[in-house]
C-alpha cells in the first residue's frame, strides 16, 4: 500500500496523473497524507516518493486530505479551486470553515484566500481578515419560493425586524431541534 501511495504521489507531484483535475487533486492528496502516516514523517515520505517530491509538497497536499469532508466535497465537486483549499488548510479551527464557506459565498479568488489565510496565521480573527478583502462573514445569497419570500418579509415588517435576523432564528432553532 505504501508504494502504491507513493507512485501516486509521484505522478501527482511530476503531473503524470490521469484523471478530472480536482478529483487527480483529492487523490494526490489523501496519498501524501497515507504516505506520511505510513512512513511516519514528511522526509521519509518524500524520501519514499522520489526526488521529484518534496517536503513542503508533501505537508501541503497532507493538509488538504485533512480538510473536513464538508470542505474537500467542494473541493470535488469543483467549487473550490484545489489551490484555494490548499490556503484554507494552512488555518486551523473554525476559522477553517468560515473561510472555504466565504470562498463559496463570495468566489474568492486563490490570491484573497491566501491573503486571508496569512492574516489569520498572523494574529488576525478570520472576521477581520475577509473584511479586508470586503467581504462580510456570514452574508449570503439565496432565493426562496416566492410565497416564502412574501411571507418572510411581512413578517418581518410585523416585527420590526430584519429578514436575516428572522432566518437565523429559525434556523438556530430547526438547528437545536434536528
Amino acid at each position: 500500500r505504501l508504494e502504491l501511495a507513493a507512485q501516486t504521489v509521484a505522478a501527482f507531484a511530476n503531473n503524470t496523473a490521469v484523471a478530472d483535475d480536482n478529483v487527480l487533486m483529492l487523490r494526490g492528496a489523501a496519498a501524501c497524507a497515507a504516505l506520511v502516516r505510513g512512513e511516519g514523517s514528511y522526509k521519509a515520505a518524500t524520501d519514499r516518493a522520489g526526488e521529484d517530491v518534496t517536503v513542503s509538497f508533501i505537508r501541503k497536499w497532507s493538509r488538504v486530505h485533512d480538510l473536513p469532508r464538508s470542505i474537500r466535497r467542494h473541493v470535488a465537486k469543483g467549487e473550490i479551486a484545489p489551490t484555494a483549499a490548499k490556503h484554507i488548510a494552512r488555518v486551523s479551527g473554525e476559522a477553517r470553515l468560515h473561510l472555504a464557506w466565504a470562498v463559496l459565498d463570495h468566489d474568492m479568488t486563490v490570491r484573497q484566500v491566501r491573503s486571508v489565510a496569512s492574516a489569520v496565521n498572523d494574529g488576525a480573527d478570520v472576521e477581520s481578515a475577509l473584511s479586508r478583502q470586503g467581504i462580510t462573514l456570514g452574508e449570503m445569497a439565496m432565493r426562496l419560493p416566492p410565497d416564502v419570500y412574501c411571507e418572510l418579509r411581512r413578517r418581518a415588517s410585523l416585527e420590526d425586524s430584519e429578514p436575516g435576523v428572522l432566518v437565523a432564528d429559525a434556523l438556530e432553532s430547526a438547528f437545536e431541534d434536528g
